[in-house]
């Protein structure tokens, strides 16, 4: 049998996700998915209220730019904790970092205290997302991952409709403080769902620790901020910041992911390559289409917005249909059927730019993006852990989130160095986003495991 194929549900085995034995499990990783999803785009609709509050506006970026740092150490530090302790450790971790940064930046009283909790919870939530794929991937069994991963994928969906209007909501009527405290006081409940059943999934293997590629992990930690510094400059310290971002991250990736990622080699290292791409390009266009929308088509913000939750919608709607297609030879067809209908789709989103057509195929592109990201991205999870022994899962699945960070920081700095912030084109940006979709489309064959 391919190793990529679909695996037939074992005699005695419940068909249903939430089946006895894993509910909790499945509702608690449900419940910290939107919470971590409402937390980064509550914090980001409320950031500009702490800046003035605290006068910290110099710090804006560095709240940002200090999460995302210290995300990729807790993703290296996850996979190895997974390994060789169990998620159940890895798991009460990860809560501890990001519960800590929440009320350290919910009760800051400076800007740079408010980035130290920000840290906090970069650090933690890296830690979390490894241990959510790896810990709920063991409890749920295998011929179920497509449909997990499609529950992943959904739980994004509500935070990022109604997100910014709680957030603004929570600001005006009690405060900047109270986004972060809401979100802590909802951690130990998706704590208390989820830990009990991690608990039975084992203590991993019990080997030492090699802190030895923490070392790596913070070069890449560092390429990861110099490369956000860069699409916060202009001019030459901006292509300087990512020269330098890009040469330190490129390094650490070498030792850190599996051997052949950077030259696509068959099976997992490719796998984690195309995750990587196609989080760069949902990242790079996804940034810059509201202003496309707004400065060029005359669109009102809110008219930008629902664009954006349209996007979001489909993208869970593809997830939900790759879960349901069981056929081994029809679900090796739609990764590349995923990234083929992206590309596709993103170029319907440019064709406004380059020739007299209506704005509103801005739209439908856009809903054809989510909807082709949506078919790829859950098949990439799932290969994952099939091509992955038990007793690596934690540090491969570590490789996919951190190529996924270290991609899409590369590709937004890239798209700031492209953007001129004169004339607002944002063509350059969207070429670049097709760009690396197709060069995944071209890929994809190459995540099967071969004959």
């Amino acid at each position: 049998m391919n190793l990529a194929d679909p695996v037939d549900a074992p005699t005695g085995v419940s068909e249903k996700l939430f089946a006895p034995g894993r509910s909790a499990a499945c509702i608690g990783a449900v419940a910290l998915i939107s919470m971590l999803a409402f937390e980064s785009i509550a914090v980001a609709t409320a950031m500009p209220a702490v800046a003035e509050a605290l006068n910290g506006l110099p710090y804006y970026a560095l709240a940002f730019g200090a999460t995302l740092a210290t995300s990729v150490l807790g993703m290296t530090a996850a996979g190895q904790l997974c390994d060789k302790r169990g998620p159940y450790r890895a798991a009460l971790a990860g809560l501890a970092a990001f519960l800590a940064g929440l009320l350290l930046a919910g009760f800051a009283s400076s800007m740079p205290v408010l980035v130290l909790g920000r840290a906090m919870q970069g650090l933690g939530s890296g830690v979390l997302g490894v241990t959510l794929y790896v810990g709920v991937g063991q409890v749920v069994p295998q011929h179920l991952h497509p449909k997990l991963f499609a529950m992943f994928a959904g739980a994004w969906v509500v935070p990022g409709l109604v997100g910014p209007a709680l957030a603004s909501f929570f600001v005006q009527w009690f405060g900047w403080r109270s986004v972060f405290l809401a979100v802590a006081a909802a951690v130990p409940v998706a704590a208390a769902l989820m830990l009990p059943a991690l608990r039975r999934v084992g203590s991993g293997t019990g080997e030492e620790l090699r802190w030895g590629a923490m070392r790596w992990a913070l070069l890449a930690s560092i390429g990861a901020l110099t490369l956000h510094s860069a699409s916060q400059q202009t001019g030459t310290s901006s292509a300087l910041l990512f020269a330098a971002g890009l040469a330190a991250a490129g390094i650490a990736a070498r030792l850190l992911l599996p051997a052949g990622t950077m030259r696509a080699a068959r099976g997992l290292p490719t796998v984690i390559l195309l995750r990587g791409l196609i989080a760069a390009t949902f990242a790079s266009a996804e940034a810059f289409l509201p202003l496309m929308l707004t400065q060029h088509f005359g669109w009102s913000l809110t008219q930008a917005g629902i664009a954006l939750s349209a996007g979001a919608v489909t993208w869970s709607l593809g997830s939900a249909v790759q879960a349901r297609v069981h056929k081994p030879e029809a679900r090796r067809l739609l990764l590349p059927a995923g990234f083929t209908l992206t590309a596709l789709a993103l170029t319907v989103v440019i064709a406004p730019l380059l020739f007299a057509l209506p704005s509103a195929l801005v739209l439908v592109g856009w809903i054809g993006v989510g909807l082709g990201i949506g078919l790829s991205f859950p098949i990439l999870s799932v290969l994952l852990l099939k091509l992955s022994p038990p007793e690596q899962q934690g540090s491969n699945t570590s490789s996919l989130q951190l190529c996924d960070a270290l991609t899409s920081s590369a590709a937004l700095a890239l798209a700031g160095l492209l953007f001129d912030p004169v004339t607002r084109q944002v063509l350059p940006v969207l070429l670049l986003a097709l760009a690396l979709v197709s060069v995944a489309a071209l890929l994809s064959p190459r995540a099967q495991p071969g004959a």
